[in-house]
């Protein structure tokens, strides 16, 4: 088949969305599809374009008009499906339904190619909050029904058997093998221990739970250590607050070390210096109980164990995995100190648990389906 893989936002190097969607380009090229990606791009002087694997099929120029542009109209995409044969296109929710993504799909189904739009969460409308989230969910809940007139099939990462009415393609978040190298060796625990979290950090990662955990934890003093490596950005105000303000209340600073954005080497060093892993754990606040998330396969991929409070049907009977409950309640670090000390499994036995989850094998899920 031919694919165009479709990418309502920007495409970068080090962004963990567009590296997991690059993972999915290649498994679908491994299971021998012919995929072409197709992505929004503003350049550095501001211009703002759509791009097919780096060639500009359009140029909207700059300004509020070449926005507006960007937004409503998707003809040059539909030519593009026209004059290249495309057989699946391949769409990548934004949360973006409207009259101008309706009109898209409707003249994509006339070339006669079939649509597979991918929700990487699902529910979603607990994660907009606010003026704007409320007006951007509003919109798409207006229209998303009538949007999936147009779809095949619904790609998603929960057990959803149909989601707006249509049918579902169920898989798991996959891994890349080759880009997540196991960790060398297990530290010496007994005196202590280190903790890593690693995400663009929303609110519904929880991890003011830790931290409340660790401010409960050192309340009295404590000669086991434990310390929490925290990497990557807080998106916004609430994250910020949630986070720094109990770090600074109950003087955990030289327990918690923020790293913001780390990559490549910095982001391997970090790696090594932990025992253990955090995963989510505030998907209940955004309405989220049930899913399969990308960063728990990381973890295992990498050989670690790790917490968590969704359930997630890949790792629910692992050994190395250690749940939290599902509500605001601080993380008990007594108890993961305790998982810990317990848990003997070797980092390369851990990640051959996941072996049957790499990319190559959920997108041929997609592929016998389509």
């Amino acid at each position: 088949m031919n694919i165009l893989f479709l990418i309502f936002h920007g495409f970068y190097a080090h962004n963990g969305i567009s590296k997991k969607i690059t993972y999915q380009i290649e498994a679908l090229k491994q299971c021998e599809q012919e995929v072409s990606t197709c992505y929004y791009h503003v350049d550095e002087t501001g211009r703002r374009q759509w791009k097919v694997d780096n060639r500009i099929i359009t140029d909207f120029g700059k300004g509020f008009k070449a926005k507006l542009w960007k937004t409503v109209y998707f003809g040059v995409i539909t030519d593009y499906i026209r004059k290249n044969h495309i057989d699946v296109l391949y769409y990548r929710s934004l949360h973006n339904a409207n009259p101008f993504t309706i009109h898209f799909l409707r003249q994509v189904k006339k070339t006669g190619a079939k649509v597979i739009l991918e929700i990487p969460t699902y529910p979603y409308d607990g994660e907009y909050h606010g003026l704007k989230g409320s007006a951007v969910l509003l919109i798409d809940k207006l229209f998303r029904n009538r949007l999936c007139k147009y779809v095949d099939k619904i790609v998603t990462f929960s057990n959803e058997t149909t989601i707006f009415n249509r049918p579902t393609i169920c898989i798991s978040n996959g891994i890349d093998f080759s880009c997540l190298p196991v960790r060398k060796e297990m530290h010496d625990t007994t005196h202590e221990l280190h903790l890593i979290a690693v995400a663009e950090i929303h609110f519904w990662h929880g991890f003011d739970r830790i931290i409340q955990g660790l401010a409960n934890y050192y309340k009295e003093p404590k000669d086991y250590k434990v310390y929490l490596h925290l990497v990557g950005e807080m998106v916004g105000d609430t994250e910020r607050t949630s986070i720094l303000s109990p770090i600074q209340e109950n003087n955990l600073e030289p327990y918690v070390k923020l790293y913001g954005n780390q990559y490549g080497e910095g982001l391997e060093r970090i790696f090594d210096k932990a025992d253990f892993a955090i995963g989510s754990l505030g998907r209940h606040r955004s309405g989220v109980y049930n899913m399969k998330s990308l960063k728990n396969r990381e973890y295992a991929a990498r050989g670690f164990g790790f917490i968590y409070s969704e359930t997630d049907d890949d790792f629910e009977q692992m050994p190395y995995i250690l749940k939290a409950p599902a509500d605001e309640s601080p993380i008990d670090i007594e108890s993961i100190i305790s998982f810990v000390k317990s848990t003997d499994l070797s980092p390369t036995a851990i990640r051959n648990s996941v072996l049957h989850l790499s990319w190559e094998e959920q997108m041929k899920k997609v592929v016998a389906s389509i």
